[in-house]
């Protein structure tokens, strides 16, 4: 398998989080998101919207958005399981995970915070606001679900679901960001247990070919 991965990017974080879990290895090319790499029209060919991650398995088949990839990966190598089967759970798992794939991460990539300054000509100052305003109205509505369906180290039992994968990326991000997240300790509890699980440490940023201090 091939993976187009940004080592910053949170939803490439995602995916190397699925493949660390269950134990897959994937070929790493780093697409460098700050130098404009995404854009060029050979990673157009991968990936039309410009972005990253994209999996190219070792079926010829080349996938991108983050979550299709880890459904694509849990349905082709159902060992490690990161959907759970039972209608209920699932249903939180992806509420969870869709929370912040859907309302956090798309306020806040790299496409528009370059536009808000780029375009709309926002100061630094007012971008950082930005930003931490919906990170504060994501993680609020995620620590009220943990807090009502949660349970056990991971965000959902004993072992690590589709929402882990999500969560850590977001956390990590927000975090580098300076994100006050005291308000949230049940996604710190997870965000810490996970960070201490060897899967998610060889998906960690620092450790990818492309890390740039």
């Amino acid at each position: 398998m091939q993976l187009y991965s940004f080592f910053n990017s949170s939803t490439s974080y995602r995916v190397r989080i699925a493949l660390a879990l269950k134990g897959l290895d994937a070929h790493y090319h780093g697409v460098n998101l700050r130098a404009g790499e995404q854009r060029t029209s050979q990673h157009r060919e991968l990936s039309p919207i410009g972005g990253v991650p994209v999996l190219v398995d070792d079926n010829g088949v080349s996938l991108t958005q983050s979550l299709a990839i880890i459904d694509y990966l849990d349905a082709r190598y159902p060992h490690a399981p990161l959907l759970p089967n039972e209608p209920v759970l699932r249903a939180r798992v992806l509420e969870a995970a869709l929370l912040v794939a859907c309302d956090i991460h798309p306020l806040n990539n790299v496409r528009v915070l370059g536009y808000l300054q780029r375009v709309l000509e926002v100061s630094g100052e007012e971008k950082d606001r930005w930003y931490a305003h919906w990170v504060a109205e994501g993680l609020s509505a995620l620590e009220d679900l943990l807090q009502r369906h949660g349970t056990g180290p991971y965000c959902f039992g004993d072992t690590p679901t589709l929402a882990d994968c999500c969560l850590v990326p977001q956390v990590a991000n927000a975090l580098r960001m300076g994100c006050d997240l005291d308000g949230y300790p049940r996604i710190l509890a997870v965000y810490r247990h996970c960070l201490a699980q060897e899967a998610f440490q060889r998906a960690a940023p620092e450790r990818q070919p492309d890390f740039i201090q």
